[in-house]
């Protein structure tokens, strides 16, 4: 086998071994209770993290035998592989509107990452270095906050954690390739803080990425994880390493065109999720703790717990034409009150009467007499007791 055949073999199984984490992360997000970042007593965790860990160094030997403009749009058909394999290990199906994103998603980023010209192996200086780790940082609190703000709507939660995720990937590839140049020429103590901001970010990176699969499917933030770790290292090798894109002019114009589609992919699999989310939460507007608004049997708050007969019950549920507040009110029934509504009212006792009035008072059963407003239901004025209709003198 030819070493560039053995790089094409082993790119699509790195491709593979990354599908496989993502469902496994995936189905841990859905199945763990909270918002868990990292759910260590689960072993599918650790199986997620070791597909990862396999796609990581099968893609690494890739490089190692073919050239860099072919293995890093191959590793762009990890989302292609993830969804047929979702469906057939784990039953979730995706629609047509979760394919296009998908193919739009990895086609435009392929495209992207074949236009990308190699340059001359190259490390970074100190000041470069810590401004880039310093910039990751920031983005990346920046991208955790925003999520954190907007955790009402998991799609959107979930393609920013995705965000930062491929954020702190690609610039542990950056960090990686920093190295990689450095010991070149020897290993010295001087690549140690290196090698400790790549172990920080590939694990943020990681405990990100399981963060973003809660409550936000597959394809989203696969696809935008997908996209965002090679174009943020691509970024970082054009304006830091002074890679450039082919064919001049025409290769830029080309990549900017590859970085629509792609961005379009990633726009249309979070707009497919944001309705599906829609969807879900118009299928329960009607419904109240499970049971429909519209029972058939209405209770009276403060009455007894008699319900409507079943002819008012048929009349709410085809209420008559006209205004909605007199098809509300006709499927409503009044209990009847008894024809002599009275309230005992207690007048003061004896140690307490005014001066002037009678001994021996006694509760007086006073009218009760209502008022209905409209707007506000029956309204009830307080009675005043009163022990004379005479007035009393009193005199000094």
């Amino acid at each position: 086998m030819s070493a560039l055949a053995l790089s094409v073999l082993l790119s699509f199984v790195s491709a593979v071994a990354y599908a496989g984490g993502a469902i496994v992360q995936e189905q841990v997000a859905v199945s763990s209770s909270g918002a868990q970042y990292a759910p260590l007593r689960r072993p599918g965790w650790w199986a997620a993290v070791a597909l990862n860990g396999l796609g990581g160094l099968l893609h690494v030997v890739a490089l190692a035998y073919g050239p860099l403009s072919l293995v890093q749009p191959l590793g762009a058909l990890t989302i292609v592989f993830a969804l047929p394999m979702a469906a057939l290990f784990v039953g979730r199906r995706a629609g047509a509107t979760a394919w296009r994103g998908a193919l739009m998603a990895t086609v435009g980023l392929a495209g992207l990452l074949s236009l990308v010209g190699a340059s001359e192996a190259q490390s970074l200086d100190t000041a470069q270095r810590v401004a880039a780790a310093l910039g990751t940082a920031g983005a990346v609190v920046a991208l955790m906050v925003a999520a954190r703000a907007v955790h009402r709507h998991p799609a959107v939660r979930s393609i920013l954690l995705a965000i930062a995720s491929g954020v702190a990937f690609g610039m542990s590839s950056v960090f990686t390739k920093t190295v990689a140049v450095d010991w070149t020429g020897g290993v010295t103590a001087a690549d140690l803080p290196s090698l400790a901001v790549i172990g920080v970010l590939a694990t943020a990176g990681m405990l990100l990425s399981q963060a973003s699969y809660r409550g936000a499917g597959l394809a989203a933030p696969l696809a935008t994880l997908t996209v965002v770790n090679p174009v943020v290292a691509a970024a970082v090798g054009i304006t830091m390493f002074g890679e450039t894109f082919r064919y001049g002019t025409t290769g830029t114009a080309l990549a900017l065109s590859c970085g629509v589609v792609a961005a379009g992919g990633l726009i249309l699999l979070t707009t497919e999720r944001l309705a599906r989310e829609q969807r879900e939460a118009g299928t329960g507007a009607g419904t109240e703790d499970g049971e429909p608004l519209v029972p058939g049997s209405v209770s009276l708050p403060g009455a007894a717990s008699e319900a409507v007969p079943a002819a008012a019950a048929a009349a709410v549920a085809e209420p008559p034409a006209g205004d909605p507040a007199e098809r509300l009110l006709a499927g409503l029934t009044l209990p009847e009150l008894p024809a002599d509504v009275r309230m005992p009212v207690p007048l003061p006792s004896p140690a307490d009467a005014p001066v002037g009035a009678p001994a021996g008072m006694d509760a007086v059963p006073m009218p009760l007499v209502s008022y209905a407003p409209f707007y506000g239901g029956p309204y009830v004025p307080v009675p005043v007791a009163v022990a004379d209709r005479h007035r009393t003198r009193v005199t000094s």
